[in-house]
């Protein structure tokens, strides 16, 4: 009976992590350059043309080519709410200003301090750097847009 509970327990222990880490993905951001369709087509800023349009004019070297497609069909503030959740990672030490400023939350000010810091031999020292004006918790969102390549 003892050692039901036990493998019961271990059991829904182990489904619990699956699920924890099904959410921390969920809740990641996605690469426009490698999203399915079925990722894009479950973002609810995107129609079933728009998802064709990403698929079909892949690679974006760069989020502001993505920027410059999509603007044709998507206002301002539903781009800000997909560059949530779909984005193409910024190279840390050549993005553009403007490419920066896609970061939904970032403006001028902030770019210049990314910027400012190049080049980035670490993404500690991204977090190093960037910590110094915004909080933790913030340095890892951004972080999620960034990429050393």
């Amino acid at each position: 009976m003892i050692e039901r509970t036990v493998a019961r327990q271990l059991f829904f222990g182990i489904l619990l992590c699956i699920a924890a880490t099904m959410s921390a993905v969920a809740d990641g951001i996605l690469d426009a350059n490698t999203a399915s369709t079925e990722e894009l087509t479950g973002l609810a800023e995107l129609n079933e043309t728009l998802v064709e349009t990403i698929l079909v004019n892949r690679p974006y070297e760069t989020i502001g080519a993505l920027n410059e497609l999509l603007s044709q069909s998507l206002d301002a503030d539903t781009l800000e709410s997909l560059y949530g959740k779909l984005f193409v990672p910024l190279k840390l030490n050549s993005a553009s200003d403007s490419d920066i400023q896609l970061i939904p939350g970032v403006g001028r000010k902030m770019a210049h301090e990314f910027e400012e810091y190049r080049p980035y031999t670490s993404m500690e020292q991204f977090r190093r750097e960037i910590g110094k004006y915004v909080d933790e918790q913030e340095v890892a969102r951004l972080e999620q847009y960034v990429t050393l390549e």
